[in-house]
C-alpha cells in the first residue's frame, strides 16, 4: 500500500505548511504530496487532479481535514467515489474518518453535508456584514467612471476645483489630477 497526501487552502495568501508536515509525519513522501491553492468549492483543481491519475488499487490517501478534499456535498461524493471505484481509500487525520469501512463513507457523507452548510452560512454571515456596511454608507467595488472631459469643461466655464469635486463626487485631487493632465 503506497501512501499519497492532499493539502488544500482556499487562497493563495494562505500556507499550505501545516497540512503539509501533517503529511510527512504520517509518512508520506514529498513527491506523493498533492496540493492546492483554490477554493474547495473548485472542482477542477490541478493538485487532485494529479492525485485522481496517479493513484492505483490498493493505495491509501492522507488529508487532514474532510473540508479540505471540499465543501460541496455532491462534489464530495463524486469525489469519494471516484477514489473507491479505482480502488483507493482516503483516511481524513483530524476528522478520525476512513473509507476504509461503510460506516466511514456513510460518515463521510453527513460531514460533507455540514461541510457545505457551513459555507453556506459563512457566505450568509459576510453578505449581512457587506449589507451593514452599505447602510452605514461604505462603498463597494470599483470606483465610478469619471467624466474627464465634463471636469476640464466645468473648469474651462469658470467653475473651482472643490466645486468641480463636490458637483461631480470625486476628490479635490482627482480634478488637480485631471486637469495637469488636460493642460
Amino acid at each position: 500500500m503506497r501512501k499519497f497526501g492532499y493539502a488544500r487552502v482556499s487562497t493563495s495568501q494562505q500556507s499550505l505548511e501545516i497540512q503539509v508536515n501533517r503529511l510527512k509525519t504520517e509518512g508520506v513522501e514529498d513527491f506523493r504530496i498533492f496540493t492546492d491553492k483554490l477554493s474547495g468549492k473548485q472542482f477542477d483543481r490541478d493538485g487532485l487532479s494529479t492525485l485522481l491519475v496517479k493513484v492505483e488499487k490498493g493505495d491509501l490517501i492522507l488529508i487532514t481535514k474532510l473540508d479540505r478534499l471540499g465543501r460541496d456535498t455532491l462534489d464530495m461524493i463524486k469525489l469519494v467515489n471516484q477514489f473507491l471505484d479505482l480502488g483507493v481509500h482516503i483516511r481524513f487525520l483530524d476528522d478520525g474518518l476512513s473509507t476504509e469501512g461503510p460506516t466511514g463513507k456513510l460518515l463521510i457523507t453527513i460531514l460533507s453535508a455540514i461541510a457545505e452548510a457551513e459555507r453556506s452560512r459563512i457566505l450568509e454571515r459576510t453578505n449581512e456584514g457587506r449589507e451593514a456596511a452599505k447602510n452605514k454608507g461604505v462603498r463597494f467595488g470599483r470606483k465610478p467612471f469619471v467624466d474627464r472631459p465634463k471636469v476640464v469643461s466645468l473648469r474651462n466655464q469658470g467653475m473651482k476645483a472643490s466645486d468641480i469635486a463636490e458637483k461631480m463626487g470625486i476628490g479635490r485631487s482627482t480634478v488637480y489630477k485631471i486637469l495637469k493632465e488636460h493642460s
